[in-house]
C-alpha cells in the first residue's frame, strides 16, 4: 500500500533551501525548488485503516472497567494472541506485550507518565501510540483499538500484529534514485553499526527522502554485535538487525569493505582508501572503536583473535571446543567470551592487571561476587598480571606466559583489553577530537564543523545526568539514541539528547542490568544477598546516587532509570528506607511526586 504525500513549500521558505549534493534541490526537510514533489510512506499495517481485512480481526472482552486501577498494567489473552492492557489517568490504552528487541515481558516493566519501559535493557514504548522513545532495539509496538461497552473492556486488534508483537514505524522512500551521481549523496553516514543505522531509519521515518548512503569496513549488513560475545555460535545472517529487502525497501544504500581514508571538511569530500571520492551535504561518523592488541612478543601468531566479527567469534568457538583457551583481560567481552567457552572448552584461564574484575566499573564487592560464580564454572583467574610473552609449536599458539612467570597451555587466545576510539583519519580533518582521539560533539551530536555530526563509541558528548559532563558512554543503547537525535538535527529540529545510560551484560544465564553513569563512585550502597546473586547495588558520588547495578532484581533498574530519566534525584538516604521499600511493595507513587 503506498500513500503519496504533496509537499509544497511556500514562497517565504525558498530563501531557506539547502541543495543536494548533486545540485538537484531536496525535498521536504531539505525543501524543494518551488515545485510540488512526491515521496511515498510505507507501513505495515497502515495505522490509518489498521484492519482492512475483516478476516485478521480479533475482538474480545478482556475485563471489567474496574479491574485496573489507574497506572496498572495486565497482560489479557484475545485467543489467537496477547497484548497489554494499560489504565493511566482514568483511560485505558492496548499495545503489544512483548518488547520487539529481545521479547521481554512488558507487564513487567515500568509504566510512567505515558510510557512503558522493558524490564531487561531499559527501551521504552509510547502507551498511546506503542512509538519507541528510548533504546535499544529498532521496531515499535503494535498498538490496539480499546473500547468500554457496559462497563467492560474490549480490544480490537489484527491477528497478524498480535502474532508478531512489532511494528516498523513509517518510512519515506528516496525519490529518482536513478538521477543522482554515484559520487555524490545527500547524507553519508560512516560506519554500519547501531547509531549509523538508526540515523538512516529516522531520516527516512521523518520523511526525509533524498539520498542516504552508508559505508562500513565489515563485509555484513549491521548486525546485533553485543551478541559476538553473549551468543558466540550466531552467524552473521541470524544476527542482522534488518534484512537485505528492508534496505532496498527503504533505499538506504550500504557500501560494505569501504573504508574512509580522510574527510575534507571544506569541500565536503569523503576519501575512500581505495581512491574513491563521494560528495556529502550532511556527514555522520559512527566509526566506533578499534581493539587494543597485545603488545608482546608472539601477539601476530595464528589463533589469537581480536573479536570484531561474526567470523571471529564462530572460528574461535570451533577452535576452543575441548581445547586450552586464555582469555586476556576482565572486560565485559572478555568475561562474556569466557562464560560462553566455559561449558565448551577444556579449561578456561582469564589474566587481569586488576585484583578483581569490573572494580572500576561494579565495585569491589560485586566484582568479587562475579568472579566467584565464574569460578564455580571452572573459570580460572590469574589476578594482577600481564602476559609477557605468547609461545608458539609449529606456526601455533601453545603457550601464554606470564609476568608473573606462570606459564599457562593455550591452544586460543582472546585479547578483551579496551579499545580506542576509530578516529585517526580525522586527525588533519579540522574536526574537533580530545587528547584519547574522541570526537567532541554538543548535545545535538553536531561537531565543531556545520553538517557534521558524529555517534556512538567514538564521541564525547554533555550527559544531562551528570550535570552536562562531557563523557564516553561505549554502550549498545546509547549509541542507538545517538543516531536518532543526529538524524532529527539533520533535520533541524534542535533535539538534544537526554536520555539515561542503560546496559547489560549477561554470564551463565544471569544478567547484570545497569542504570546511570557511575565514573568516580565514591561508595556502594548494596541491598540483597551478593552470596546468592540476587541483589541491587546503588552508586552514590557525594550523597547522591547515579547510576544502579542489579541481578535477579528486576525491574528495579528500569525504575531506577525512569526516576533519572524524570530528572529526579534519589539520595543515599533514601537507598535504605523511602527507595528500596517503594521498590519491595511495588509502589511508584514517588516517582510522580506523590510520595512522601
Amino acid at each position: 500500500v503506498e500513500v503519496k504525500i504533496e509537499v509544497v513549500i511556500p514562497e517565504k521558505e525558498r530563501s531557506k533551501e539547502e541543495m543536494s549534493s548533486n545540485g538537484k534541490a531536496s525535498p521536504l526537510i531539505y525543501k524543494v525548488n518551488g515545485t510540488a514533489r512526491h515521496y511515498h510512506l510505507e507501513e505495515h499495517p497502515i495505522a490509518s485503516n489498521p484492519y482492512h481485512n475483516p478476516k485478521d480481526v480479533v475482538e474480545a472482552s478482556v475485563c471489567h472497567v474496574k479491574d485496573l486501577e489507574n497506572g496498572q498494567m495486565r497482560e489479557v489473552d484475545l485467543g489467537c494472541g496477547k497484548a497489554l492492557l494499560i489504565k493511566e489517568s482514568g483511560e485505558f490504552h492496548a499495545v503489544g506485550h512483548k518488547c520487539p528487541h529481545y521479547g521481554a515481558p512488558l507487564v513487567k516493566g515500568v509504566l510512567s507518565k505515558g510510557r512503558v519501559r522493558c524490564p531487561w535493557h531499559g527501551a521504552c514504548f509510547s502507551i498511546c501510540t506503542g512509538d519507541i522513545e528510548d533504546f535499544p532495539g529498532l521496531d515499535s509496538l503494535p498498538r490496539f483499538q480499546v473500547k468500554i461497552e457496559k462497563e467492560k473492556v474490549y480490544i480490537r486488534a489484527s491477528k497478524q500484529a498480535l502474532q508478531t508483537q512489532r511494528r516498523t514505524k513509517m518510512m519515506a522512500k528516496c525519490i529518482s534514485l536513478s538521477n543522482y551521481n554515484l559520487s555524490s549523496t545527500n547524507v553519508l553516514i560512516i560506519g554500519a553499526g547501531a547509531a549509523g543505522l538508526v540515523c538512516a531509519e529516522t531520516l527516512r521515518q521523518e520523511g526525509f527522502s533524498d539520498r542516504i548512503v552508508m559505508c562500513t569496513m565489515d563485509r555484513h549488513l549491521p548486525y546485533d554485535r553485543p551478541k559476538l560475545s553473549k551468543s558466540m555460535d550466531s552467524h552473521a545472517e541470524q544476527i542482522a538487525l534488518r534484512p537485505k529487502e528492508f534496505f532496498c525497501t527503504y533505499d538506504i544504500e550500504v557500501l560494505t569493505e569501504m573504508q574512509v581514508a580522510a574527510v575534507d571538511v571544506k569541500s565536503k569530500i569523503a576519501v575512500f582508501k581505495d581512491g574513491f571520492k563521494m560528495e556529502y551535504n550532511k556527514l555522520l561518523i559512527a566509526t566506533g572503536n578499534t581493539p587494543k592488541t597485545l603488545s608482546c612478543k608472539g601477539k601476530e601468531m595464528e589463533n589469537v583473535f581480536n573479536i570484531r566479527t561474526p567470523e571471529d567469534a564462530n572460528r574461535v568457538v570451533k577452535l576452543a571446543t575441548s581445547k586450552n583457551v586464555v582469555i586476556v583481560g576482565a572486560s565485559f567481552l572478555g568475561m562474556e567470551v569466557a562464560a560462553y567457552l566455559a561449558e565448551r572448552a577444556h579449561s578456561v584461564s582469564l589474566v587481569e592487571l586488576e585484583h578483581v574484575p569490573f572494580k572500576k566499573f561494579f565495585g569491589e564487592r560485586v566484582g568479587r561476587a562475579v568472579m566467584k560464580m565464574f569460578e564455580n564454572n571452572r573459570v580460572k583467574f590469574y589476578m594482577q598480571t600481564e602476559v609477557s610473552e605468547l609461545r608458539e609449536q609449529e606456526g601455533k599458539l601453545k603457550e601464554v606466559v606470564l609476568k608473573s612467570g606462570k606459564v599457562l597451555r593455550a591452544d586460543v587466545c582472546v585479547v578483551g583489553v579496551g579499545a580506542v576510539p576509530a578516529t585517526g583519519f580525522l586527525k588533519q580533518s579540522g574536526i574537533n577530537i580530545d587528547s584519547k582521539g574522541f570526537i567532541v560533539v554538543n548535545k545535538m551530536m553536531q561537531t565543531n564543523i556545520p553538517g557534521v555530526f558524529a555517534a556512538g563509541d567514538a564521541v564525547t558528548f554533555p550527559l544531562a545526568l551528570r550535570n552536562n559532563k562531557k563523557v564516553n558512554v561505549p554502550h549498545w543503547q546509547m549509541a542507538h539514541m545517538h543516531g536518532r537525535i543526529a538524524a532529527l538535527n539533520m533535520l533541524a529540529h534542535g533535539t538534544e539528547i537526554s536520555t539515561v545510560p542503560y546496559l547489560w551484560t549477561a554470564m551463565f544465564g544471569k544478567s547484570i542490568r545497569y542504570a546511570g553513569h557511575g565514573e568516580g563512585f565514591d561508595d556502594v550502597v548494596i541491598q540483597g544477598d551478593l552470596d546468592e546473586l540476587k541483589f541491587v547495588a546503588f552508586y552514590t558520588k557525594s550523597d547522591e546516587v547515579v547510576a544502579v547495578a542489579s541481578m535477579n532484581y528486576d525491574p528495579i533498574v528500569s525504575k531506577v532509570a525512569e526516576v533519572l530519566a524524570a530528572g529526579r534525584t534519589i539520595r543515599k538516604r533514601d537507598v535504605d528506607a523511602v527507595v528500596f521499600l517503594s521498590f519491595r511493595t511495588g509502589d511508584m507513587s514517588w516517582l510522580t511526586g506523590k510520595g512522601s
